[in-house]
């Protein structure tokens, strides 16, 4: 007996809910959705992916997964030693950062080494600039704190008010929009599609945002582009290489190669390129801390989740104490 045939192809996975992803295919000269059936594997489709596709019937199943270009990871928040991938092959990040409340730098800090360290070029997009007079001072105010990253303001009741993404936007691109909840990315994705596809709500009295997205979702622009939404983010766990920390930190390793010492920890020591930065106020003392806290964060991390990194932690610990009980220092 012969089998049904089969019609394969390929899609970019769009939503991924509770088993099931919608999948985006070419229809002629436009884009069709069907939902698929993810088969066993241990990869699993997450939007953005690419995927291979079958059809048997009515039934559609993605067969395979393809390689990732870029992936942006978060640490799970469940506190798991395991990344949460947030979205794959994204080219762009937009970082949605408020005028109000006055945007966090720590915060802006964060989201760039997250964004850089998935491969992805991150911008800094200030939303709700009709809500502030001092828009320039702000934009200011985080361009120091994100050294070679484009930092540019929108709004989106303004007919003309997205023109300064337009740049990012190219067709075939894909572009992934973080931020924390009431930061506008809903807004600015609606205006960015012209209609309102995505709900929106008022920021609270105290200034946290209202959830209004409650999963990430792939949608196609007029001009070609893609974008992803995503649900807010009230922090970003690291779960970041050295060279995502690097790009977001470039000014400070800069300085870090100018240190008199190889090994210079940057906390006392002679000489010390970073610290002198610190003195004559060239580096603000509070990015100092913020480079300082988010490394100590992204080792904790790799150490989690890397059996051997533990176990180096843990001799490295163990010698400290022994030569601590020599010294007298303390009684066994």
């Amino acid at each position: 007996m012969l089998s049904a045939p089969h019609t394969q192809l390929s899609g970019r996975v769009a939503r991924v809910d509770r088993g099931a992803v919608d999948v985006l295919i070419t229809a002629g000269d436009a884009f069709a959705t069907v939902r698929a059936t993810p088969s066993t594997h241990e990869l699993g489709p997450v939007v953005g992916d690419w995927v291979a596709l079958s059809q048997l019937d009515a039934d559609w199943r993605v067969d395979a997964v393809l390689p990732r270009r870029t992936v942006i990871e978060r640490s799970a928040a469940s506190g798991r030693s395991v990344a949460q991938v947030l979205a794959a092959n994204i080219d762009v990040v937009f970082v949605a950062m408020p005028v109000t409340p006055e945007p966090k730098l720590a915060l802006v800090e964060r989201m760039i080494a997250l964004a850089w360290d998935s491969g992805a070029t991150p911008v800094i997009v200030v939303t709700k600039s009709d809500l502030s007079e001092e828009v320039d001072a702000i934009v200011a105010d985080i361009a120091d704190a994100a050294p070679g990253v484009d930092v540019v303001s929108v709004n989106v009741l303004s007919p003309d008010g997205l023109s300064s993404l337009s740049p990012y936007l190219l067709q075939g691109r894909t572009v992934c929009v973080l931020g924390r909840s009431g930061a506008g990315k809903s807004s600015l994705v609606n205006a960015l599609l012209g209609e309102e596809v995505l709900d929106t709500a008022d920021v609270r009295r105290d200034g946290k945002g209202r959830h209004t997205t409650t999963h990430r979702e792939l949608h196609i622009l007029p001009g070609g582009a893609a974008i992803v939404d995503t649900p807010g983010l009230r922090g970003a766990g690291l779960f970041v290489s050295d060279e995502g920390l690097d790009l977001a930190f470039a000014d400070i390793e800069e300085l870090v190669g100018s240190c008199r010492f190889n090994d210079c920890s940057h906390t006392q020591e002679p000489g010390c390129a970073v610290l002198q930065a610190v003195e004559d106020g060239e580096l603000p003392q509070r990015r100092l801390d913020s480079w300082r806290k988010l490394q100590r964060e992204a080792r904790w991390m790799a150490v989690r989740s890397d059996a051997r990194l533990r176990a180096e932690v843990r001799r490295a610990w163990v010698i400290t104490h022994k030569e601590v009980r020599r010294s007298g220092r303390i009684r066994p």
